[in-house]
């Protein structure tokens, strides 16, 4: 077997029309990935090394001439972070000659697309626990579909059928759910799950899971998570494309970074692990969660759910994007109840299903007396904190029936109760809504026993509350309008 020198590997790392540099490994006791150094590099390696030397090192730039002689022996953290799925690919590469070639998204963390491919080095080495791999990489600023074709038929396959399931006419959420149950099944983990995060507001939810024979429930376990833990991901991310914890190793190293979440993990009998970002406009709007999945085969599992991630935070960005436009054109943004735009919309639609299927129901028109004077005396700030303390107080009464903002000091109800127990909640409506020098509602409500014209009903709603309104301002004179 040829004795690998310097001399030898550097001319191969010059035989590479890319950036290229021949990588030593260390192997460890128990088969552990130790240091990797760049042993040999090339000029075009060089080239682009200086120039991310001379964006992120501090001080005067060495001379150019001879700076490889500041790289070649150095460490590959020296002047990069420590990135564990980097180390393990190289350590597949050189030990277990592994031929590795994949394509990320790197661009939260270098601004570009990245392909890496990395290739054993065969030859003795000087150290018995030293190996080489030549490792080379291409960048692109857009993400280059042709370098796809590298993916094995194995993983495209699987990714194009997951896709398939994301565009079709199915909702939002029976596209996830069996998506994420195709990603458990065929990273052989014992659970998957999808979780969106909004870290303006500090909070997240578990959207889609599955489970090994539906053992758990994992929104049940996400529960009890406090949005510490969930928000601790995104510096642990931030310079890697995924989190991989494949043995205790790993795990050791992530507790040192997030040790609250570690503990999490080994109360659920978690012993591996991945970990995706989904990520739009630089941002992180998700993560692909996965548990104790099959570590034989995880490079195949790495490749497969970076590519897919892809896929799913663009579906995820788009359903997000819909929902915050049906909340926008459906709720009033004051109070948080539904605004007239929607009411509108309800009260054509319900009105053409009583036709056909007539069933009892409720109306209430709750209009706020005084608020003119309360505008005119303290302002419109104050006026808005009435009508919120309104709001408010419907939402209490009725839970379950839908609440509108018809108007300026106008609100309401539409509820499919039965009638004595929505005459209750007009009751206790009354008695929390008195005080004529804040919250007072003048009130008007019908029953429609034959559950058939509501715009007829929402008419003799409204008269009863104008007569309502008179009483309020006989009694209170100084409060009218």
């Amino acid at each position: 077997m040829k004795k690998l020198t310097y001399e030898l590997l550097k001319d191969l790392a010059e035989t590479s029309t890319i950036p290229c540099t021949i990588l030593s490994v260390e192997r460890l006791p128990g088969d552990k990935c130790g240091e990797i150094r760049f042993y040999a590099i090339n000029e075009i390696f060089k080239k682009s090394y200086y120039d991310l030397f001379s964006e992120t090192e501090q001080g005067p730039l060495p001379e150019y001439d001879g700076f490889e002689n500041t790289i070649e022996g150095q460490l590959y953290t020296a002047h990069l972070p420590k990135e564990p799925n980097f180390e393990d690919v190289c350590y597949r590469a050189a030990w277990k000659k592994e031929y590795i070639s994949t394509y990320v998204d790197t661009t939260r963390m270098y601004g570009y697309w990245t392909q890496d491919i990395l290739i054993p080095v065969a030859g003795e080495s000087e150290n018995p626990n030293i190996a080489f791999c030549q490792f080379m990489y291409t960048l692109n600023k857009e993400m280059d579909t042709g370098k796809f074709a590298t993916v094995s038929p194995d993983i495209a396959s699987f990714v194009i059928k997951a896709c398939l399931e994301l565009r079709n006419e199915n909702k939002f959420n029976d596209s996830m759910d069996i998506v994420v149950s195709y990603i458990r099944e065929y990273t052989g983990s014992y659970a998957a799950s999808l979780l969106i995060v909004d870290d303006d507001i500090k909070k997240f939810e578990v959207i889609s899971y599955s489970v090994q024979n539906d053992a758990l429930n994992i929104k049940s376990i996400f529960a009890d998570f406090p949005y510490e833990i969930v928000g601790s991901w995104a510096e642990l991310v931030k310079e890697t494309n995924s989190i991989i914890i494949k043995s205790n190793y790993d795990m050791d190293l992530i507790a040192q970074k997030a040790p609250a979440w570690v503990k999490t993990l080994k109360d659920n009998k978690v012993v591996s692990l991945c970990l995706v970002p989904l990520i739009h406009h630089q941002e992180i709007i998700g993560y692909l969660y996965i548990t104790n999945f099959d570590v034989d085969h995880i490079l195949r599992v790495k490749e497969t759910i970076e590519l897919l991630s892809f896929f799913l935070s663009s579906e995820v960005a788009n359903h997000l994007f819909l929902q915050r436009l049906e909340y926008l054109s459906n709720v009033d943004m004051l109070t948080g109840v539904f605004n007239r735009n929607c009411m509108n919309v309800n009260v054509d639609e319900l009105s053409l299903k009583l036709e056909f299927v007539p069933t009892p129901f409720n109306v209430a028109f709750c209009d706020l007396n005084g608020l003119k004077s309360i505008n005119d005396n303290g302002g419109h700030g104050e006026g808005d904190k009435l009508l919120i303390d309104a709001a408010n107080v419907l939402k209490e009464v009725f839970p379950d029936d839908k609440i509108y903002r018809a108007g300026g000091d106008e609100f309401n109800i539409i509820s499919f109760s039965p009638k004595e127990e929505f005459e209750k909640k007009i009751e206790i409506l009354k008695e929390r809504a008195c005080d004529p020098d804040w919250l007072y509602f003048a009130v008007g409500y019908y029953h429609d026993e034959e559950g058939r014209d509501l715009r007829l009903a929402m008419r003799y709603a409204d008269e009863r509350m104008y007569k309502d309104k008179d009483k309020f301002y006989e009694k209170y004179p100084d409060k009218r309008r």
